[in-house]
This record gives C-alpha cells, sequence and structure tokens, in this order.
C-alpha cells in the first residue's frame, strides 16, 4: 500500500535531489512524514513540498542552519516573516559593499585614469548652523543622514544661502571614529536642538570634484591626495566636502557632484588657480 510520494517523486516536484533531501533530513530541517521500517524509504506528503522549497530558497541565500531551523519551527507567521526580513536586509546590505567594491575596482583598473582637475582656493571664515558628533565610521551614513534631517527642517531653502557640506576630522578615517561636522550656509544661523551655530576657520583647500554616487569616493580622495603630496604640502585639518548635488537635490546618483577639500600649504604665493 503506497503512503506517499517516493524521495525520488518528492525530488521531481520540488527540484530538489534526492541527496539534498536526505541531508535536509539527517539536518533536522525536513523529516519524511514515514519511513518505511523494513526498507528505509523515505516517503513525503504533497504538504511538504513548500517548506521544502523554503528551506532550499534560504539556503541559496546562506541562512545558516539553526537560523532555518529557527525559522521553521515557529508557528507565528509574523515572527517567520520577521526572521526572513532580517536575513533579507544583511543580504541587502552585503551586496550593496559588494556593488561598491566593485565599482571602485572598474576605477583603480582603468589603464588610463582619467585627470583629476585640481583647485587651489583660500576659503575664508564662514559662519554656519551645524551639526557636531562623535561618529564611528561604520554609522557615519546614518548619522549624516539624520543630521541633515534635522538642519533641513530648521532651515527651509528660503533661508539658505548655499549648499550643505561636512567636516570630517582625520581620526574618522585613521581610527574608524571621529568627530563630524555636517553644516548649512544660512542667513541666520540660530541654535536649535542639536543644531549649534558654529564658526568655520579660514582654510587652504586642495579642491577635487567627485562625480556621481559616493560609492567610489574613496578613489577620489586617493588620487587628490597624490596630487596633493606632489604639489603642496597637506597640512594637518579636517577634511571639507561639499555637496553640490546630492541625493536631497536629485534621486539620480549620477547627477551627484561632491567637492572634496584637503587642506594645505600653499608652497609659492602664486601657487593658485586651477590644475591637472
Amino acid at each position: 500500500m503506497r503512503t506517499g510520494l517516493t524521495i525520488g517523486e518528492f525530488a521531481t516536484l520540488t527540484h530538489l535531489s534526492v541527496r539534498t533531501l536526505r541531508r535536509y533530513h539527517e539536518a533536522g530541517l525536513l523529516e519524511p512524514a514515514t519511513v518505511d521500517p523494513f526498507t528505509g524509504y523515505r516517503y513525503y506528503t504533497a504538504e511538504q513540498i513548500p517548506p521544502a522549497q523554503v528551506i532550499h530558497r534560504l539556503r541559496q541565500l546562506d541562512v545558516p542552519l539553526a537560523e532555518v531551523k529557527s525559522i521553521l519551527a515557529t508557528d507565528d507567521p509574523q515572527r517567520r516573516a520577521d526572521l526572513i526580513a532580517g536575513h533579507l536586509r544583511r543580504l541587502e546590505e552585503e551586496l550593496d559593499r559588494t556593488r561598491a567594491a566593485v565599482v571602485s575596482l572598474r576605477r583603480l583598473l582603468r589603464p588610463d585614469p582619467e585627470d583629476l582637475h585640481v583647485e587651489l582656493r583660500s576659503v575664508p571664515a564662514r559662519t554656519v548652523a551645524a551639526v557636531t558628533g562623535e561618529v564611528a565610521l561604520a554609522d557615519a551614513t546614518g548619522w549624516y543622514d539624520a543630521a541633515m534631517a534635522a538642519l533641513d527642517a530648521e532651515f527651509p531653502p528660503a533661508e539658505r544661502t548655499g549648499p550643505p557640506g561636512g567636516h570630517y576630522a582625520n581620526e574618522l578615517f585613521t581610527a574608524g571614529a571621529g568627530v563630524m561636522t555636517v553644516y548649512r550656509p544660512v542667513r541666520r544661523p540660530r541654535p536649535s536642538g542639536r543644531i549649534e551655530v558654529v564658526e568655520l576657520p579660514a582654510a587652504d583647500l586642495a579642491v577635487a570634484v567627485h562625480q556621481g554616487p559616493h560609492d567610489d569616493i574613496e578613489v577620489t580622495y586617493g588620487r587628490l591626495g597624490a596630487w596633493v603630496v606632489g604639489h603642496a604640502l597637506a597640512v594637518d585639518g579636517p577634511i571639507d566636502e561639499t555637496y553640490l548635488i546630492g541625493p536631497r537635490d536629485t534621486p539620480v546618483p549620477d547627477r551627484w557632484r561632491t567637492e572634496i577639500g584637503w587642506p594645505v600649504f600653499r608652497l609659492t604665493p602664486d601657487d593658485s588657480g586651477p590644475c591637472n
């Protein structure tokens, strides 16, 4: 008398190999409905097809065995969905990191990298509305978004006098944590909540524009740094970024333009203007 689907039939229906089904059984992920005590043959039911396919997809996404068991063990659909969603978020973050690395490597591996246009610029002292904090590099993007949201809410477009910017302490890059200051030039800076009125000191900067998304901005940093080594003396001071066009201006990353300002000491009084 037939007791269910044979392992071969079940394999055909689920597109899972017999070997994979045996491995799932041994790992305790998918128990056959019955096992013949005399022959050892495994039999499955039609109701086990969806769970088998869920397990297969989770394993394709490299969900650890222990986490797969937790997902299958819960009877709460919302809890199950939350566990899967958590892993999908981690996968998306990993995909973002992989994509950024690919973009950077493509630029670095170009046999004839594009010329970098560098301008030596004297920036006067400015009084701005700003948010400052000690931030870990891994948290920098989230911190920046929250700080800019606070500035944008307090100072509507009519009060702004220029694009936003940021000052980033060297330690943010060398030690993985440091002081970040995000600011907006506005007509009448005023403190509010976490927003402070900050005096940005005058500075001489070597400035280059990074075009496009920030996935490979470190390549522009590296090329600007190499230019500084060959043309001027770098000085100890925060890196300056100015967001000429950014995510708040357009959702199209290819249109973003970010100025990177490297603090320098000019070698000669006439050493000014654009250079390549």
